[in-house]
């Protein structure tokens, strides 16, 4: 297969695809998804609502070699232990995992680049090496691969949320993960007024008192209110980051109510086109495993710009 990269034109392949955070900047960018892959059915209503196809079922029961070749593989993987941690010899380490089905795919169709996404805590992961299996394998099959904890707050979101990208390459490429953006993220620019919120959303009188009696500080607004483990209430400018299985009054909009769908994909950086076809309960828990579009957005321009430079394909950044 041929990997001349041209600006807007590129392929792609989306595994654990959740609701299509990681394609979206991609096709923006001009590239072409020619599979996805994600198990969960409600959010395989969400993405297909929203991408016209229906992403295949389990990666696990689908072999590499049916895949369509591809320029980029993108992926946010589940965080798993590895059951034999040895000299990092062949597959055995990873064997039984979902990592072990990107590794194959990335051997058997040997795409130009990748990006997968994970939690912060990926690193220290069963003390460093669940990471150490992860790296040592990409770099064994052949890839090049530069890794960075970035946070949403850093990318125009208002949502603290750090996570773990892994970005290889093929080719000896020099990458840079994205810098900060200058622009800072505000709560105003993704809350709605309460009067056009759900009212099964606001909490009750009591758990709105509860709060604040607890409260050591001088509230203000717009502001996300957060009840920590502890039970300790912490009144912030953003959100703390999005949980699929929070408690449901984890977070409360100024002390009062939770956050509405539409503010939860905010939150996440989709686009105000992006369609709702699930349940309020369904968007939080989907919202809370996708990824912060922005932050994916600007890691995307940088790769491309670095495919693009490598095959002379011309001289104008993205």
């Amino acid at each position: 297969m041929s990997h001349q990269f041209q600006k807007y034109n590129f392929t792609f392949i989306d595994l654990f695809a959740g609701i299509g955070g990681i394609r979206i900047p991609f096709e923006e960018l001009g590239g072409k998804c020619v599979f996805s892959s994600e198990w969960d059915e409600a959010a395989q209503k969400t993405y297909e609502a929203n991408f016209g196809e229906r992403p295949q079922g389990d990666i696990t029961t689908i072999a590499s070699a049916s895949i369509p070749n591809h320029d980029i593989l993108l992926a946010g993987f589940p965080c798993q232990a590895f059951s034999i941690i040895g000299k990092m010899q062949g597959f055995n380490e990873a064997r039984g995992t979902l990592f072990y089905n990107i590794e194959m795919i990335l051997q058997e169709k040997r795409p130009q680049a990748f990006l997968l996404e994970n939690v912060k805590q990926l690193k220290t992961h069963d003390k460093g090496k669940t990471f150490k299996v992860i790296t040592e394998h990409l770099q064994n099959i052949g890839y090049h691969i530069y890794t960075e904890v970035l946070n949403a707050l850093d990318f125009g979101l208002p949502q603290k949320r750090e996570r773990t990208y892994i970005v290889g390459f093929l080719d000896k490429i020099h990458f840079d993960f994205p810098q900060p953006s200058p622009k800072k993220a505000s709560l105003s620019d993704i809350l709605e007024p309460d009067e056009r919120v759900d009212k099964s959303l606001f909490a009750s009188l009591f758990i709105q008192e509860k709060r604040l009696q607890k409260l050591k500080v001088k509230p203000f607004y717009p502001s996300i209110w957060h009840e920590n483990k502890s039970g300790n209430i912490s009144v912030l400018p953003y959100s703390c980051a999005l949980r699929s299985g929070a408690s449901y009054n984890y977070l409360l909009v100024n002390g009062i109510r939770r956050l509405s769908s539409r503010e939860l994909l905010r939150l996440q950086g989709f686009p105000e086109s992006f369609k709702i076809v699930v349940s309020h309960a369904e968007i939080r828990k989907q919202t809370g495993n996708s990824v912060p579009v922005p932050v994916v957005r600007a890691i995307a321009k940088q790769m491309l710009n670095c495919l693009l430079a490598n095959v002379g394909a011309g001289s104008e950044n993205i």
